[in-house]
């Protein structure tokens, strides 16, 4: 019997792929990519798809005209609860195509687009988004980068940054400004790019964590055919809206099944080896409340998994804001923890927390991806508590 011959037996369905894991997964996988060059880690990345995509987990909730198997939410979640529990590796690189590119294509794609882009995704084809600019902030709208009609395509000019995997992308969810005359949030088209036409250059850029895990995207009279428009001239805004909607959901809720028992397994290690931080009492509660933190965090998630419309409701901002500065504190206090040792640097560890200053530094990025904090506060306080927009 194969994975998705048990999709009907929910409990059957994940032992299966409990099994698949436990076949598929090398045990030293860590191990290989704490060595691993970038050129590495994405080889590796498109080998762990393309297993996926051989017994049906590449793109498993798709409908089945789009490549994918047509599961269920309940199905999903079973999946990404087995994949955190065994520790298996995360599609890191895959976020947009399996995500953002989906989360569009449905709602406001032609038929075309879907027939032609979304299957590509289990064959390892890589989206990256170009959103951000560097003069716009928090200010999306404000984007400044322009598209002008020429005949059956628009010439596109301009910069976007902070574009993850765009070193590697194959195609570009991409907003521009097709009407400068327009108000702020109109006037913008969104497209589709194909990251190796002519006219598109990617610099990688440096974090302060030592990887480089987004780029610098310069577009230089680039030809993008009228057909790669998705919905309507000068309605990218609303279509941007599905885009940034998606960002909620079963990939979070991995997101913290993985920290869940990543935490789980340190707490373990520490009680083996008697760890010194246990003895003392302050340290000692400071880790029961993020516990405590988390397992409130969990079952806020699974209220969101649950609303038949997510995208009304102001719980994913008041997740976002609790989990990403609890992850913050959390690695605040393995740094702490670890003494003198702690203040070492390492690209990554193969054990929970074993390079707590790599995991500090880079836990700030939660709090500015997916919609900065600040703006998730503003979500709350005026869709959540009604207050008037100062």
């Amino acid at each position: 019997m194969t994975i998705l011959d048990a999709q009907h037996d929910l409990p059957a369905f994940r032992l299966a792929i409990r099994d698949w894991l436990a076949a598929v997964v090398p045990s030293d996988w860590k191990a290989r990519m704490v060595r691993a060059s970038n050129e590495e880690y994405v080889a590796f990345q498109r080998w762990w798809m393309a297993e996926r995509s051989k017994v049906g987990l590449a793109i498993p909730h798709w409908p089945k005209e789009y490549g994918g198997a047509g599961l269920t939410l309940r199905h999903l979640v079973a999946i990404a609860d087995e994949m955190a529990r065994a520790d298996a590796p995360q599609a890191r690189i895959f976020t947009i195509s399996l995500i953002h590119m989906p989360g569009t294509l449905f709602p406001h794609g032609t038929e075309e687009q879907k027939r032609r882009y979304l299957p590509g995704v289990a064959k390892g084809e890589l989206w990256c988004q170009g959103f951000s600019e560097p003069n716009s902030g928090s200010d999306l709208a404000s984007l400044r980068t322009r598209a002008v009609r020429d005949g059956d395509h628009y010439v596109i000019n301009g910069q976007k940054i902070w574009s993850s995997s765009s070193m590697y992308a194959d195609h570009c969810l991409l907003l521009t400004r097709t009407d400068p005359t327009a108000q702020k949030h109109g006037g913008i088209t969104y497209f589709i790019m194909d990251m190796h036409a002519p006219g598109v250059e990617v610099r990688p850029i440096r974090q302060a964590n030592g990887r480089s895990e987004f780029g610098e995207l310069f577009l230089t009279d680039v030809r993008i055919p009228s057909e790669n428009m998705i919905g309507a001239e000068n309605n990218g805004w609303r279509v941007a809206q599905a885009t940034l909607g998606s960002e909620r959901g079963v990939i979070a809720f991995e997101g913290a099944e993985r920290q869940r028992y990543e935490i789980e397994a340190f707490y373990r290690k520490s009680l083996e080896t008697g760890a010194a931080w246990l003895r003392d009492t302050q340290l000692h509660r400071e880790f029961v409340s993020f516990l405590a933190e988390m397992q409130a965090g969990r079952r806020l998630l699974r209220r969101v998994l649950e609303e038949p419309d997510a995208s009304a409701s102001v719980l994913p901002s008041i997740i976002k804001l609790s989990v990403t500065v609890l992850r913050q504190r959390i690695c605040s206090f393995m740094v702490r923890i670890a003494g003198v040792e702690g203040q070492e640097f390492a690209m990554l560890a193969e054990e929970p927390f074993g390079s707590p200053m790599f995991d500090f530094m880079s836990a700030f990025s939660g709090t500015i991806a997916g919609g900065t904090n600040e703006i998730q506060r503003n979500i709350v306080a005026e869709r959540g508590l009604g207050m008037p927009r100062v």
